[in-house]
Formats: C-alpha cells, sequence, structure tokens
C-alpha cells in the first residue's frame, strides 16, 4: 500500500481554520519527513519541515504524534504551516490577492534527512487555503476621497460592520477584512496611503478623511448601525484609537499593539491637534543577531498618562479592547497599553480591557499566519526585529482571534461562527 497524505477537511478551507493532516500506508515505526512549502505572489518561497514516527500500525496523525524535530518539535498539529520560513531574508508573509487561495505543498519522504532527495519522496498533496470564503462579495470602494474594499458576508443584510486599517507600510491590505466577513462582518480594508491617488508618504493624520470612511460605512444599506467597529495594528491601530476619541458612532475599538500615543506625526481633526512625541534615532540598538533593535526610540513619556501627545481615549463612546505583545519591538505595547488604562481610570472609565500575550512580537495576524521575527522598516529602509517565539506567538494568534471576534459579537450584535 502506498503512503498517501490525508488531510480534514479534504477541500480547500479558510486561511483561519485548522486543518488535519495525517498519512496513511507507512510501514509500522517507519520515520519519515513531512515538508511543507508555498509561493506568495510575488515568487517568494515558504518552507517548513518536521520529522515524525509512524504509528505500530503505519498511520501518521499530526494531530496525535508529537515532531521529533525540524522546524518546531513537539505535538503541533498546524506546525507545518505557522512554523513556514522564507528563503528570503527579511521577507514578510502576506496575503496580496485574496480572491485567489495560497496552495501549500505537503511531501512526504522516506527518513530523517536533514535534506531529503527526491527518490526518498513517498506522497505529495496540495492544500488550498482561502481568503475569501464561500458567499463572501468582495466590493471595491471609490467614494469620495476613500479608497478602500468592503467585504460583505453571504446572506441578507444588514450586517454589523467593521473598519480595518494596517499600520504605516501602506497600500491596501485585505486578508483580515476578507476573513471577518467569513464570521458574518461587513468589514471595510481601508488604504490611507501609497495606494492609488493617495499620499504617497503618510505625514499627518487628518481624521477628516477616516470620518469619511466611517460616513460611507453608516451610511450603507449592508451595515447595520447605529455604531461602527475599529480594528487596527501599530499606527493602524493609533489611528482608531484618534478615530474613537473624536468621531461619534463608534461602538467598539480593537488595538493590536497599538501606542496611544501620535508618535512621529500630528493629528489633526478639526480645529484640534495632538502634537506628535518623537523620537531620537540615537537610542536604536544593535541586536545580537546584528538587526537594528528600535524599541526604545521613542521619547521618554513625560507626565505619564496627562502626557499631552496621548490620544484622549477617555473621550470613546464605545469599549477598547488592547491586544499585546510582551516582546514586541516596534515600541513597548505593554506598557503602553498599562498607561492608556491609567488615563481612563485617572477619567472615571474604569480600567482598560487589555489582553497581554507572553513570547509575541509586533505582527499579531490571523491564525497559522507564519510570524514575521524581522523585516525591512519604511522609514529606515533597514531591517528592525519585530520580536516574538514562534511557537507563543502562534498560540497568541488563535486566542487573539478568537477574542477579536468574540469582543466585536458582544458590541456590534453578531453571531459569530468561532
Amino acid at each position: 500500500m502506498a503512503a498517501t497524505v490525508v488531510l480534514e477537511p479534504a477541500g480547500r478551507c479558510r486561511w483561519d481554520e485548522p486543518v488535519r493532516i495525517a498519512v496513511r500506508g507507512l510501514a509500522p515505526g517507519q520515520r519519515v519527513t513531512l515538508r511543507a512549502s508555498l509561493r506568495d505572489e510575488k515568487g517568494a518561497l515558504f518552507r517548513a519541515h518536521a520529522r515524525y514516527c509512524a504509528d505500530a500500525d503505519g498511520q501518521l496523525d499530526l494531530a496525535r504524534a508529537p515532531a521529533l524535530g525540524g522546524s518546531f518539535v513537539g505535538l503541533e498539529p498546524m506546525g507545518l504551516l505557522w512554523a513556514l520560513e522564507p528563503e528570503k531574508p527579511f521577507w514578510r508573509f502576506v496575503k496580496r490577492d485574496v480572491q485567489t487561495p495560497f496552495a501549500v505543498k505537503l511531501e512526504v519522504f522516506d527518513g530523517h534527512e536533514p535534506e531529503p532527495q527526491a527518490e526518498q519522496l513517498l506522497s505529495v498533496a496540495v492544500h488550498e487555503r482561502d481568503f475569501l470564503p464561500p458567499g463572501v462579495r468582495r466590493e471595491p470602494v471609490r467614494a469620495g476621497r476613500v479608497r478602500a474594499t468592503l467585504f460583505l458576508p453571504p446572506g441578507l443584510g444588514p450586517f454589523p460592520g467593521i473598519i480595518d486599517i494596517f499600520g504605516m507600510g501602506g497600500g491596501l491590505l485585505e486578508y483580515r477584512a476578507s476573513l471577518l466577513a467569513g464570521h458574518g462582518f461587513a468589514t471595510l480594508a481601508l488604504a490611507y496611503c501609497d495606494f492609488e491617488d493617495l499620499p504617497k508618504k503618510f505625514d499627518t493624520i487628518h481624521l477628516d478623511y477616516f470620518e469619511e470612511a466611517l460616513c460611507y460605512m453608516l451610511q450603507h444599506t449592508q451595515v447595520k448601525g447605529p455604531g461602527i467597529g475599529l480594528l487596527g495594528i501599530s499606527l493602524g491601530a493609533d489611528i482608531c484609537l484618534s478615530m474613537a476619541s473624536f468621531l461619534k458612532n463608534i461602538s467598539a475599538t480593537v488595538s493590536i499593539n497599538g501606542s496611544g500615543f501620535s508618535e512621529n506625526k500630528p493629528i489633526y481633526y478639526k480645529e484640534t491637534s495632538i502634537p506628535p512625541l518623537g523620537h531620537d534615532l540615537r537610542r536604536m540598538k544593535v541586536a545580537f543577531s546584528g538587526l537594528l533593535d528600535i524599541v526604545d526610540i521613542r521619547n521618554d513619556i513625560v507626565g505619564g498618562c496627562e502626557n499631552p501627545c496621548m490620544i484622549p481615549i477617555e473621550k470613546a463612546q464605545g469599549p477598547i479592547l488592547f491586544i499585546v505583545g510582551q516582546d514586541d519591538h516596534n515600541w513597548r505595547s505593554e506598557l503602553y497599553a498599562q498607561i492608556a488604562s491609567e488615563r481612563l481610570q485617572a477619567h472615571g472609565k474604569g480600567k482598560a480591557q487589555i489582553i497581554s500575550y507572553p513570547g509575541t512580537g509586533h505582527y499579531i495576524e490571523p491564525p497559522y499566519f507564519p510570524m514575521c521575527p524581522a523585516s525591512l522598516h519604511r522609514l529606515l529602509d533597514k531591517p528592525v526585529i519585530w520580536g516574538g517565539e514562534p511557537r507563543a506567538h502562534s498560540k497568541a494568534q488563535i486566542d487573539a482571534w478568537k477574542q477579536i471576534l468574540t469582543f466585536f459579537s458582544k458590541h456590534l450584535g453578531a453571531s459569530p461562527k468561532l
């Protein structure tokens, strides 16, 4: 009997869903190496491998068999995905076109050789992982100045609405919004720089642009009011916190590794402005790896939670959830979340809701995304470390995704499929 890779579910599944990987038809106790590989839209190769032993019946189930070595060790049923590493140094794992799946090639090799040869190949399978769930509608948005893509869940609306904003990398990233639509949320992936006719560089935060996007969602017939949810990471999180502080009709906000401060760019809304905290590049360190560590380059927070560069989050109408990576090396997210909580309490608002994850770096992505330990910093044009330990970071991403879905379900009124 030839060795066969068995996947459950057998067909295409969403990227944020687990898949059960097994191998049938091996010899009892046979030593094998499993390898996963995929290429992103730019042709960059990602690979992971792990060594296993079949059971007494010649079967191997990754949900029950621990990896004996390779890219990870121990019982990690999804390790072949979250442990994927780029062949090209400092290359971040990103889905650029959500309309096509990632095709993950799964290979089974005989033995535990460090570099398996083609003649040792026992079986191969291709597992497709989708970012556009069945029935989800993708609608490009070019309304006034707003440049975005709206993802609508299957079925009859209206649906609870979310605006999704990424960090300073620019462009239009849709993969988080498209996955959220699969959980019942009408989600707007919003660009704000380096996309089509938007400014190439993002020098100041003018909230009137983001207010226009909010009005677009509130007026959309497929979006359920009276309020909208906001989800942002890094600079995108700080934009969301600013929107929640100054704009109306925002029912819930999630900040993933935001700072709560106007960092290097002033924030403007009508007659109000928040000065930037600023930074000092002389405080940059060189990590043991030889890469730059920027975690401490921001200026000290004089005055604590009453610092004038802080976003006035006490004005937010709806609740805020802070998702924090304790090993974030972009800035000290855990400290900033604690200062935000102090500010809320100082203004009689009670403690902030903070979920803090050990061993977790800056880029907290949807489940099973490989961790990005280091990549090119857009402003410095040099590689910097982002922090995180792959196994802990992966577990954090799975839990954070559930927490985000539950939070929005509670405050926007939906029944997400967890």
